[in-house]
């Protein structure tokens, strides 16, 4: 599929939102209802807060603050991450705001409306002798298999490792972001690879355990997923998002979970190149 520039998607995304004032689809205005789906085991996006066991995070922050202007209320459901682009394609959710990071390879039938910087880091347990990113060459490195990550890492040992006569690293699958820590706290890898907007999270959770190695190794966007023949909901969600940019209370959501430096300086449409 063609790639899409930044400066392309911020043209795409003017052409829609400065045409008309977006209305709701007619369905969810008189229903008063959206139908989102999380995978909540990726803090601090979405999550289940251990001392109440409530639904928490950015990602819902946002999507309540933008249910609010919308005048509707949000219907919460939870799923594995390997459901989320199913339950979007079956229509069990009207869009999906769940850590999802926009890819080219999944603009097939969907477009995504980014809000977020992102990108994969490795990080080790705390005394692992690890100083460098290239240390890892040759080590077992986790994480999500359901996500982007297994390409990058794939992507960057071929360039840094193998391009060097160092050998490969060897990835390790994982379910979750809490089933690769545990699978590195157990000593089944050396090392392995989050999403960098949640390092900080775990590093707080867990002080002392963990420590980053290196800069993030690619660089991306996560985004609000829509069926492409959704574009009447697509629209007024992104105007709405730009408001809130616009108002500051979308960096008030940010700041309040320490990824202010995370932010967008408006929302971009299909921005990622990879």
């Amino acid at each position: 599929m063609r790639r899409i520039s930044i400066s392309a998607g911020l043209a795409a995304l003017a052409a829609i939102t400065t045409a008309h004032a977006a209305e709701l689809p007619d369905a969810i205005k008189q229903a008063g209802v959206l139908r989102l789906t999380v995978n909540s085991t990726y803090a601090p996006m979405e999550y289940r807060d251990p001392a109440t066991n409530q639904l928490v995070g950015l990602d819902i922050d946002l999507a309540n603050e933008l249910a609010k202007r919308l005048n509707v209320k949000i219907v919460w459901s939870e799923t594995p991450f390997a459901e989320l682009i199913p339950s979007l394609q079956t229509k069990r959710a009207d869009f999906i705001i769940s850590g999802i990071s926009d890819r080219s390879s999944r603009r097939e039938t969907a477009d995504f409306i980014d809000y977020l910087t992102t990108g994969p880091q490795f990080f080790v347990l705390t005394e692992n002798a690890a100083k460098a990113a290239i240390d890892l060459c040759g080590k077992k490195v986790g994480t999500t298999r359901s996500t982007s990550f297994p390409v990058e890492i794939e992507k960057w040992s071929k360039q840094n490792c193998e391009a060097s006569g160092k050998p490969a690293i060897q990835y390790v699958p994982g379910e979750n972001s809490i089933d690769v820590r545990n699978q590195l706290k157990q000593g089944r890898i050396d090392a392995a690879v989050q999403g960098s907007e949640t390092l900080p999270y775990a590093q707080q959770q867990e002080v002392g355990k963990y420590r980053v190695v290196g800069e993030p190794f690619a660089v991306g966007y996560q985004g609000i997923m829509f069926r492409k023949d959704d574009a009447a909901l697509r629209e007024v969600v992104t105007e709405h998002l730009a408001a809130m940019i616009a108002d500051g209370s979308y960096k008030s959501i940010l700041d309040k979970y320490g990824l202010g430096t995370h932010a967008v300086a408006q929302p971009l449409m299909n921005a990622a190149t990879q």
